[in-house]
């Protein structure tokens, strides 16, 4: 086969190739590459192409093996290989575990001290916290717009002084 015959049955294939690395990767990025390295690998190996056979089953072929290849290179790269005799790196516990719990308290401490808040103040704070805007929180309490923003900034002034008392930080 020519190297014009070669190329322009390649790229004939080009789609079906680009489909079927997504369809392997899952994933455009990886797709493209795999499709690059076939078709590198195929045009540098194309004196191996037998006249008479399948070109895109050939085609198909080289790239499910470049996919095997490289996923097996990537299970095998998170394998950790312990030679000591008693398996101590393995044992050793080099995962820490994350504890929330300080941070469950923090968030307990900042509820308490939100439902500590006045009821005018609170609730349209609240409800900014929740995503409302100003013009809809203003609507949902029949209240002026700058009664809103107000209130929401003395309560956000209020709770920043709680915790400014509460953690001993000294006011600037």
């Amino acid at each position: 086969m020519t190297s014009m015959e070669f190329n322009s049955k390649l790229s004939g294939l080009t789609a079906l190739l680009h489909s079927f690395a997504y369809n392997l990767t899952k994933n455009s990025e990886d797709a493209k590459d795999l499709y690059q390295e076939t078709t590198f690998r195929a045009l540098s190996n194309r004196e191996k192409f037998q006249a008479g056979t399948n070109f895109k089953a050939w085609m198909f072929t080289i790239m499910k093996n470049i996919f095997i290849n490289n996923y097996r290179k990537k299970v095998k790269a998170n394998t950790i290989l312990d030679t000591t005799d008693n398996q101590f790196y393995l044992n050793s516990g080099s995962h820490a575990t994350a504890n929330a719990a300080e941070g469950g308290i923090l968030l307990k401490e900042l509820n308490a001290m939100v439902a500590a808040l006045d009821d005018s103040i609170r609730v349209p704070f609240l409800m900014h916290f929740e995503g409302f805007k100003y013009q809809e929180i203003a609507d949902e309490l029949a209240l002026p717009l700058g009664t809103v923003k107000s209130r929401i900034f003395f309560a956000r002034k209020e709770l920043k002084d709680k915790i400014m008392s509460n953690y001993g930080f000294q006011p600037n």
